[in-house]
């Protein structure tokens, strides 16, 4: 629904840098008081976007620290208020000292991303612009750090008001047709018309996989190793993060807890869980150790059923699967890693028959990087995606409900000739597509998106 953006009256403050010890320490001010603040910390404004060296002073006049004011004043700042930014040193007791005193002269602190908030607000950013901050911060590698700049450059806004302007014309021609029944224009013979519906079409199957993709770049992919003990899970993980990360010994339920690592698999983040292997256990720890194990596989995103190729009944695999969630128990949410194949010469590679099945060996490294190129094609991820823009799940579910309107309306249209029911469809694809903007949102929403950012920003 569409929100009213009141101005914000109230000046904000707090430390914009990471909390703890470092070279510099940026104390962020916005608001109307700006002004008044500034004559008894500073002394006065320095001129705007000049750096100027001042004393920051205390309510006895007395130095807390000296350092850099800068100002930015509305609306060409940050948040489009005025601004001061105090750069001191970057001690946690300074800071804090800073922001009582600006708290102490009229500001209060900042909620966690009320400085992005207010830079939408005043329409500095789009919705999609602003959760692009976070995602910058956030990046799990260096391509998705370029696919938030992208995004944060209003790339994918561009996408989004493209695929709206499309729709905007589709509804205008259906409209039309409908206000001026005398024309006698029949819908199905209009080829203007079927043209623009398979336009909006492909254009919503472009944007659809450029913010799948760009939400495996954001969040990554959760991938479990699940398998009997001694399988050679642990092995396996060490394989695929290039180092030891996880205990490997020869004695089986080495693995008792949950062992997490975070590696990158051309540019896509990778969240991979090791887990306790399952049998029944022999004791209390290796007990809860399973029940983690499984519960972290009902949570995963991919399943790599990891068998031991030389010892396990050839009964293993398919047992494993069994006991699979649904959604990862179809071929595209496991694979069947058939490990340790030094043992017994199977030729390494993905297996002809099942290309769910891949033959390796985690000790040797055999295998690895066709188990890379696996897990990529699995989650739908490519390193050929061109420019890709980083996006977030509430993204891919709105563009998908803007879809299903789109089609729903199509229906009408052609298998009922019913133009105002398209009409109707259409108005509401382009409340979903407002959505991801924000020209239509809810303030549940916005306070949940930027409640999600760091204080500071």
């Amino acid at each position: 629904m569409s929100v009213a953006r009141p101005q914000p009256k109230d000046t904000i403050v707090a430390r914009a840098t990471a909390a703890g010890r470092g070279g510099v320490a940026i104390v962020r001010i916005s608001g109307a008081a700006v002004a008044g603040i500034a004559q008894p910390l500073i002394g006065s404004l320095p001129e705007p976007r000049y750096a100027a060296l001042r004393p920051f002073l205390d309510a006895d006049g007395e130095p807390i620290d000296t350092g850099i004011a800068l100002w930015f004043p509305a609306p060409h700042s940050y948040t489009g208020e005025d601004v001061l930014e105090l750069h001191a040193h970057g001690g946690p007791v300074i800071s804090e000292l800073l922001v009582a005193r600006v708290v102490a002269l009229g500001a209060r602190r900042a909620e966690p991303g009320e400085f992005t908030r207010r830079a939408f607000i005043n329409d500095k950013l789009d919705l999609s612009q602003a959760e692009a901050v976070a995602d910058l911060i956030d990046s799990g590698s260096a391509t998705a750090a370029r696919a938030a700049q992208r995004a944060l450059q209003g790339k994918f806004s561009a996408a989004v008001f493209t695929l709206n302007a499309k729709v905007t014309q589709l509804r205008i021609h259906v409209e039309a047709a409908i206000d001026f029944p005398e024309e006698e224009i029949d819908f199905l013979q209009d080829a203007a018309l079927l043209e623009r519906l398979d336009d909006v079409r492909a254009e919503f199957v472009r944007l659809e996989a450029t913010v799948r993709h760009g939400r495996l770049l954001r969040d990554g992919v959760h991938i479990v190793l699940a398998g009997r003990p001694n399988a050679g899970k642990s092995s396996l993980l060490n394989a695929l993060a290039g180092y030891d990360a996880a205990i490997v010994t020869d004695v089986p339920g080495t693995t008792r807890d949950v062992v997490r690592e975070n590696i990158e698999i051309d540019g896509l983040p990778v969240h991979i869980i090791d887990t306790a292997g399952l049998r029944e256990g022999e004791g209390v720890v290796e007990q809860e150790g399973i029940r983690r194990a499984r519960q972290q596989i009902a949570a995963a995103d991919h399943a790599l059923i990891v068998i031991d190729a030389a010892n396990d009944p050839p009964s293993t695999a398919a047992s494993l699967v069994n006991e699979l969630p649904a959604g990862l128990r179809v071929s595209g949410g496991h694979t069947i890693v058939r490990n340790k194949i030094d043992l017994t010469g199977e030729r390494v590679g993905i297996d002809a028959d099942n290309p769910a099945t891949i033959h390796l060996s985690a000790l040797h490294g055999d295998g690895i990087d066709e188990l890379r190129a696996r897990i990529q094609a699995t989650v739908g991820y490519s390193v050929d995606a061109g420019e890709t823009i980083t996006a977030r799940q509430r993204h891919v579910e709105t563009l998908r409900r803007a879809r299903e309107h789109f089609e729903a309306g199509r229906s009408c249209l052609l298998d009922q000739a019913a133009g105002e029911l398209m009409a109707e469809e259409l108005l509401q694809v382009q409340n979903c597509l407002a959505e991801i903007t924000g020209e239509f949102t809810s303030d549940d929403l916005l306070g949940e998106i930027f409640a999600a950012f760091c204080i500071g920003k």
